[in-house]
């Protein structure tokens, strides 16, 4: 690490346990304890990431190998350079708290980190999201990646080259990472996603933006997608052992989970469709971000969206009863790639052949729906290759062909299913329920649709079961669900050239089967 703490005269507290993290939160006015016990906190004027204020330094010995453009946008080395200086002059004489814990559950590849903090909870936040250091007392602890995020940190966009006040800055020769002028939590697990997806790919692992479960029988399921997509909730398999709901690397030697915790999504969270994630908001050592909070009784809200929709809660994954120990399983069986489809046309669920996962894999396919975001009226397409594009410094063709190469391999089978709407788009048509969607892929999983027959959808491209356990018939043809069918194809034609148009940046590095894999437009 560079940028050196203990240089600094800084007050340090270092590895505290929840118990003490949550002391130092209430009494620093950082968040208030929940009814049941948990650490409720709110992160300001940023409830989300900031992908815009988001930097790589562009030093030699990572620039010719990544992807730069909207996505990793440079940041040259003096300017990082100021902005460490600018760092170290901020953190004089503070107080701090450090985590010292690993990303990646495989010893083989795990990278130890250390986590230096303004806020108490954010330490409690990186002590459950990460894996902790079996001894937390002991001195040997070798970081390999350090993040430092102080929210009271306001970036100079003259003097350290950012696009605001808000900086997330990543310099891979230092192996550091600085984060200024945000209080959300979710930048820190980010930033350091982002450095495995540079760093594993070296090492011949396939870092991936899923969740991970697996079968009694020993069988792993990969869930990919974007967020509000359903990743968390239907990893989340009573049935199942959860190997973990957000990051994993692929090796030689199987799935391994980066955390050792989950954030999930928390608005309108149901205890009747997701009960152990609805558990986890009323545990002691749970931090929940931006949910309402009763002033008086302290009990919580978790419909009302007035800080935002994007309310979260952070967990160790041990708060999952049925979670894998460990975080490592075998070679995936099958994969699943979730899309809400907001414009209701796509099939709730469809097979995908191996050109044709590769195509949704770089395609990274969902919708927002309207009034999610300012402005938004109707649905919203949304592309993000590999179904995590913010986080890929890499060009996406490289994690492409590494998933198409263990598709092969280990002969998976691939799923494309449909979380959002059916009969219309939001606000005509209704979301699939989520019973419903767990029946299909547990029919996939467990073999259940491998002797039913399939069509193929002529504008997507998709091969579409005619039957399901414990599943309406009609509900797997989309047309049909729509009052109108000429309604429905105009739709479908429209999401079709928007896949259509958005491929096209792939298309010069990719195999003709793959392209031709896509919808019809």
């Amino acid at each position: 690490m560079s940028l050196d703490i203990h240089g600094l005269g800084a007050r340090i507290k270092r590895n505290l346990s929840a118990a003490a993290l949550y002391e130092e939160a209430v009494r620093r006015g950082e968040g208030v304890i929940g009814a049941d016990g948990p650490l409720s906190c709110r992160t300001g004027q940023h409830t989300g990431r900031s992908p815009n204020d988001k930097f790589i330094a562009q030093e030699p010995s990572s620039q010719a190998a990544i992807d730069w453009g909207a996505v990793n946008r440079p940041m040259t080395v003096a300017h990082f350079d100021v902005l460490e200086r600018d760092f170290a002059s901020a953190l004089r004489g503070a107080e701090l708290f450090v985590q010292d814990c690993y990303a990646g559950a495989d010893l083989e590849y795990r990278l130890p980190i250390r986590v230096v903090t303004e806020y108490a909870w954010h330490s409690l936040f990186a002590r459950n999201l990460f894996i902790a250091d079996p001894d937390p007392a002991a001195p040997s602890h070798v970081p390999e990646f350090t993040v430092v995020d102080i929210p009271s940190f306001k970036a100079d966009p003259t003097r350290h080259g950012t696009r605001a006040d808000v900086v997330i800055a990543l310099d891979f020769s230092r192996r550091l990472v600085l984060i200024g002028g945000t209080s959300y939590a979710g930048e820190i697990k980010k930033s350091i996603f982002s450095a495995l997806n540079y760093l594993l790919p070296l090492r011949d692992v396939l870092p991936m933006h899923c969740s991970a479960n697996v079968g009694r029988s020993g069988d792993v399921a990969l869930f990919f997608g974007l967020s509000g997509t359903g990743k968390t909730t239907l990893s989340s398999d009573s049935g199942r052992g959860l190997i973990g709901d957000d990051e994993h690397g692929w090796s030689e030697r199987g799935v391994f989970n980066f955390e050792g915790g989950c954030y999930a999504k928390t608005f309108r969270l149901s205890a009747e469709a997701e009960p152990q994630i609805h558990a986890t908001t009323r545990r002691f050592g749970t931090v929940l971000e931006n949910v309402v909070v009763d002033e008086v009784t302290r009990q919580l809200d978790l419909d009302d969206d007035r800080f935002t929709e994007n309310t979260r809660a952070a967990y160790p994954i041990a708060f999952i009863d049925n979670s894998v120990p460990g975080g490592q399983s075998g070679h995936p069986s099958h994969v699943v790639m979730l899309t809400a489809d907001a414009f209701g046309v796509l099939p709730p669920i469809s097979r995908l052949t191996p050109d044709a996962a590769m195509y949704h894999f770089l395609s990274g396919y969902t919708a927002k729906v309207a009034g999610t975001e300012k402005g938004i009226t109707e649905p919203k397409a949304t592309f993000s290759a590999c179904f995590g594009a913010p986080f890929l410094p890499l060009p996406a063709g490289r994690y492409a062909r590494m998933l198409g190469e263990r598709i092969a391999q280990h002969r998976a089978r691939v799923w494309l299913v449909n979380t959002g709407w059916t009969g219309g788009p939001y606000g005509v048509g209704t979301r699939i329920k989520i019973r419903l969607t767990r029946a299909m892929i547990n029919a996939a999983l467990a073999g259940g649709l491998d002797e039913v027959g399939f069509a193929r959808d002529p504008v997507f491209n998709l091969d579409i079961p005619s039957a399901c356990p414990d599943v309406p018939a009609d509900l797997l043809r989309p047309r049909g669900t729509w009052a109108d069918g000429a309604d429905y194809d105009r739709q479908a034609a429209r999401l079709a050239r928007m896949f259509v148009d958005n491929f096209r940046t792939f298309e010069q590095g990719v195999a003709s089967a793959v392209r031709e894999a896509g919808p019809r437009a």
